[in-house]
């Protein structure tokens, strides 16, 4: 069983005008900032704000009469989960979806709203696999596969025709990698429309599962990634022979490169990304010497994050990039020293966030007392003239270790 550049087309007629046809836009600012021309195809316009709509729709399309009144189930974490969800709703299909006991109580919630029965079983999206194969023999349900399915696969494959319509002289494709299906249907379409074209897939360092399957090795997965769209233990069996045959390479990200690609995409591109659909462009930042002076399109395959996962990487990125910072100074503990220290904090354009001071916890002179702030600043030279005016004043400020010397690869992001 394989998977053709006819199906890709079958599956663009069929889904045509029931999908968004998303933008692949030119970003001018990435692309000076990487050394390539970067491409962006903003999947996150999706209804459902991630390209799992694609395949769903083509499969649930495909279905006999019959198959459609027995209704379907899948099992999902998220996105595809609100896919099959949505347009089973729309197409007069009831959906069962079976989703991990600890997925995010928005993901559960907004796929409930979509019209889906909902069912939480198992530690993880394998359990939850096993409980949802099982019910589908029980109730003689349509099971639909996140991504070891034809449909599936030519369906997300509509994804490359476009991005090959809009921009045919893309060289290369950086596609993210969970279970295999997106960037086996690009590949796929990709490979034949430009056999030239390199197609490099992504995934995180903490689960490599895809690279260490074509690689023989076992597959081992470390702890909770941002990128949990792409956190895969188990890639499947078809995508893995089409990823075999048509991607050149499959690079791995981690979780700070993964933290700033969101940021920049935010800051940059106004666009909100999960970590998922942040991976490619992690990549590209990662090695930017691999992808100089090329032509690259870059799939943002969703933005369903978080919010507090948002905020985090927000709030995270602003003190990797110097932005904001802590330092901690003493004081004599006498009245007015706490004004005349915030006083040149505000001469020299530092924010004050937030400021505290004690006296037990320190080593300084009873007269004296401890004073932290933390800072909001324009950036690293700023942070610099900021602890430059304090010490030309007579403070010895004091900055936490991890915090001294921001990642260098933050720097004007």
């Amino acid at each position: 069983m394989t998977v053709t550049l006819d199906d890709v087309k079958h599956a663009a007629e069929r889904t045509r005008d029931q999908l968004v046809r998303t933008p692949c836009l030119h970003s001018a600012t990435l692309s000076a900032l990487t050394g390539c021309e970067l491409y962006i195809k903003f999947e996150n316009h999706q209804f459902t704000a991630a390209f799992k709509e694609r395949g769903a729709l083509n499969h649930l399309l495909m279905l006999s009469e019959d198959e459609r009144r027995r209704g379907v189930i899948a099992m999902s974490a998220g996105n595809h989960a609100q896919a099959v969800a949505y347009h089973a709703a729309r197409l007069g299909i009831h959906a069962t979806i079976v989703m991990p006991r600890h997925t995010p109580n928005l993901k559960v919630r907004n796929t409930r709203q979509l019209g889906a029965e909902v069912h939480l079983e198992g530690n993880g999206v394998d359990e939850a696999g096993t409980y949802a194969q099982r019910l589908a023999e029980e109730r003689d349900l349509v099971f639909v596969h996140p991504y070891d399915d034809p449909a599936i696969i030519a369906g997300q494959g509509t994804m490359a025709l476009e991005m090959l319509e809009d921009h045919p002289d893309l060289e290369s494709l950086v596609i993210p990698i969970g279970g295999g299906g997106l960037i086996s249907g690009n590949a796929v379409a990709a490979r034949a429309l430009r056999p030239e074209i390199e197609i490099v897939g992504v995934q995180s360092q903490r689960y490599p599962a895809m690279q260490q399957v074509l690689a023989g090795e076992p597959v081992h997965c470390g702890q909770a990634s941002l990128a949990e769209g792409i956190a895969v233990k188990q890639p499947g069996e078809l995508t893995r022979e089409i990823i075999r045959e048509h991607v050149n390479d499959i690079c791995l990200v981690d979780e700070p490169e993964i933290e700033r690609a969101i940021l920049l995409l935010l800051e940059i591109e106004k666009t909100v990304a999960e970590g998922a659909g942040a991976a490619g462009l992690a990549a590209i930042l990662d090695d930017p010497e691999r992808f100089r002076g090329r032509r690259v399109g870059l799939v943002l395959c969703g933005g369903n994050i978080d919010m507090l996962a948002l905020s985090s990487v927000i709030q995270r990125g602003l003190v990797r990039s110097g932005r904001i910072v802590r330092v901690r100074v003493g004081i004599s503990d006498v009245p007015g020293a706490l004004s005349e220290l915030t006083n040149l904090l505000a001469e020299q354009r530092a924010n004050v966030i937030t400021i505290a001071h004690q006296r037990t916890f320190t080593d300084l002179s009873l007269r004296a007392t401890e004073v932290e702030a933390t800072l909001e600043t324009l950036g690293r030279d700023h942070t610099r003239d900021v602890i430059e005016a304090l010490r030309a004043e007579g403070y010895d400020p004091v900055l936490p270790a991890n915090e001294v010397h921001p990642d260098e690869r933050w720097a004007d992001s």
